[in-house]
């Protein structure tokens, strides 16, 4: 199929699926009703290209096996071999722009499951391109890479999906019903934890050799260059404040999600590094205690909600009895609490909740969160993670590591992405990329 920006007055293949897809609808629904089998048609088929397809890029990959795998995409042919194992038929590529160029016409969507400092480029290359997408959380590495991402999907109207896969579980439904039908009240206050804890020590001196199978200044890409050591590579760059954005950025998006979806935030109005390690130039820290402050929305009363990681927890717990779970949301309400993390909801105090009858399910049931998004490439449906709604949870997650890099409580401007007062954080908000490399 010619590509609509080459030969003008043309269907593009997207806007083909769409249609495919919206037949498919009607015709199973017509054929469901005769006790018959719908008609399978090529057409209703993505062409997909993965970029980052080893560890959890593969298993986001593997989600999508529905479709056609068109083209792999990895700057390491070991982590990436379970994925071209089962995906023989794709073409195999370590750069992803020259992916896309080579393979512009073929390729609908793309499925991003790269490092944090990788997310950006590809996403943002893709997208321009026209390409539905799919990237893992945090969506990117700092602020403004974020925010960029969601002006291109918004501008360009594309299916878009972050991977907080918890999002699709029925377990987070039936909490955001809780909330949002005033079980416990109206919230002011939610408190987020998690044992994770990335970082510690200083970059090592040894500079051993390369291991063949890996592209090393492809895996740097826009981050400064540094020798490989094994150290950054395959998981501990996480631990790396040029690769990663610690604890934080690695769950703050799964589990902040639901206080963003049950009490329908947005974006922060001041962001504070409550308690904290020294400030390590290079690497992140564990034990962070960050406070986000939010406005009210509508009939919303304003909310405070505090992050912790790295063994911390709220010291109220037992004062309060509170379970002590590993890693939970506590929502505080003017009627109770409620406790939850991603399989299970508890409401406090259990004495004044014996009995209580929850409300009615409003929330449907998820198909999945990788199906989620490939019927919305192919029939225009939103999705519950699309970029604008988890763009703004992950600019809100990253803002607590910028918030703790300067030492500072940050008064924040969504709309001109800028800490009032604060021009030390700029560099944080917005990274400086290598020679080379553009957004």
């Amino acid at each position: 199929m010619a590509h609509p920006r080459r030969f003008a007055g043309r269907f593009d293949r997207r806007e083909l699926l769409r249609h495919a897809g919206l037949a498919g609808v009607a015709v199973w629904t017509t054929a469901k009703s005769w006790g018959g089998e719908p008609p399978k048609s090529p057409n209703e088929k993505l062409n997909l290209a993965g970029i980052g397809v080893g560890g959890q890029g593969g298993w986001d990959i593997g989600e999508c096996a529905s479709e056609n795998i068109v083209a792999l995409c990895d700057v390491d042919d070991r982590r990436a071999a379970g994925s071209y194992n089962r995906f023989p038929k794709a073409k195999r590529f370590r750069d992803f722009r020259k992916m896309l160029e080579a393979m512009d016409r073929e390729i609908d969507a793309v499925v991003i499951g790269t490092p944090d400092h990788t997310h950006a480029p590809p996403a943002v290359m893709a997208m321009k391109m026209g390409k539905h997408c799919y990237c893992e959380k945090p969506l990117a590495h700092c602020v403004h890479e974020v925010r960029t991402m969601i002006e291109v999907a918004k501008k360009h109207k594309l299916a878009t999906q972050m991977g907080t896969q918890i999002h699709a579980g029925s377990n987070y439904r039936r909490v955001v019903e809780l909330v949002q039908s005033g079980a416990i009240g109206p919230v002011g206050e939610v408190h987020v934890w998690h044992p994770v804890a990335y970082g510690g020590g200083d970059r090592p001196k040894e500079t051993p050799p390369v291991p063949p199978e890996l592209d090393w200044d492809l895996w740097l890409g826009p981050a400064p260059w540094r020798p490989y050591h094994p150290v950054y590579v395959p998981g501990a760059w996480r631990s790396w404040w040029d690769f990663g954005t610690g604890g934080l950025g690695d769950f703050g998006c799964h589990y902040m999600d639901l206080p963003f979806w049950a009490l329908k935030l947005r974006h922060p109005t001041t962001v504070e590094p409550v308690e904290g390690p020294p400030i390590h130039p290079e690497r992140t820290s564990p034990g962070l205690v960050i406070r986000y402050e939010f406005p009210a929305r509508g009939d919303l009363p304003p909310v405070t909600m505090t992050w912790y990681d790295g063994g911390k927890r709220p010291r109220f717990l037992a004062e309060r009895k509170v379970p002590d779970w590993g890693a939970a949301v506590l929502f505080i309400g003017q009627k109770g609490m409620l406790l939850a993390d991603y399989g299970r909801r508890q409401l406090l105090p259990e004495a004044q909740f014996a009995g209580f009858q929850p409300p009615p399910k409003t929330i449907p049931d998820s198909i999945g969160h990788h199906a989620e998004w490939i019927r919305a490439c192919k029939t225009g449906e939103p999705t519950t993670c699309n970029f604008d709604y988890s763009g703004t949870l992950a600019e809100t997650v990253l803002l607590g590591t910028v918030a703790h890099r300067v030492g500072k409580k940050l008064a924040w401007d969504a709309e001109n992405l800028k800490a009032v007062g604060c021009p030390e954080a700029d560099r944080f908000i917005r990274k400086a990329y290598r020679e080379g490399w553009r957004l």
